[in-house]
């Protein structure tokens, strides 16, 4: 049988070229080199370097490095609306909610400072915002209540997992490497945080998430469906 009739394979076909350069594979490889480097070192050039492709081929997609960010940030978010919510209570679908973007970030290195200021509009990010606030409406609260009560939920679970991913990245010589604070907190000076020193200086972030979690949630039960906060506006 002659060269010509023999088919090739995949791999031999492709063989020396690099594959094909789409939005989603750009996504993914920027995604693993964060994983790989972090936020700070994430750069067009070394993404594409990482690809080996042009730095120039990643602008058809991106323009800028925020427009890539907001795409990433639209990627964490793939898998919160995986599975059903277990709880027909709306404050448990809340918890729940609040867990899974949590978990979410925490799923890549500096995820929460990627996620943090953008603002996709992707399928992911708004199926999980307009779940949030369904579940809010379905309780009995306002539109705009709920709105006001999902930003509040959103904005503490990714503040949150910006302190617990920076926490974890702070060498044994940093400013919260809890052996300097036990040594700068004193009970003749610091009464109270001596008291409370335990609490502050644990790295137990899922009891620190778990507590404020049940505070704002809480709030919204004290709050009640229908009513608007002091100082809330209309």
């Amino acid at each position: 049988m002659s060269s010509a009739s023999t088919p090739r394979s995949p791999a031999t076909a492709t063989r020396g070229r690099p594959p094909k350069l789409d939005r989603a594979r750009t996504v993914e490889a920027a995604l693993a080199l964060l994983d790989e480097v972090g936020l700070d070192a994430l750069t067009m050039r070394r993404l594409a370097e990482a690809m080996d492709v042009r730095a120039g081929a990643l602008y058809r997609y991106f323009a800028t490095k925020q427009e890539l960010l907001t795409a990433m940030a639209e990627a964490l978010l793939a898998d919160c609306l995986n599975r059903p919510l277990s709880s027909p209570d709306w404050s448990e679908r809340l918890a729940e909610l609040a867990r899974r973007m949590r978990t979410a970030l925490l799923g890549r290195r500096d995820g929460a400072r990627v996620y943090a200021g953008t603002h996709s509009t992707g399928s992911h990010t708004l199926g999980f915002a307009d779940t949030l606030v369904g579940v809010l409406r379905e309780a009995g609260f306002t539109a705009g209540d709920a709105a006001r009560a999902a930003l509040t939920l959103v904005h503490f679970t990714i503040g949150h997992t910006l302190e617990e991913q920076a926490a974890g990245q702070v060498t044994g010589d940093g400013p919260a490497d809890p052996d300097r604070l036990h040594a700068a907190v004193t009970p003749e000076r610091h009464p109270h945080l001596a008291a409370a020193l335990p609490v502050f200086a644990s790295t137990d972030f899922t009891a620190h998430f778990e507590f404020g979690l049940a505070l704002l949630i809480e709030g919204l039960r004290a709050t009640g469906p229908g009513t608007t906060p002091s100082g809330s506006g209309g």
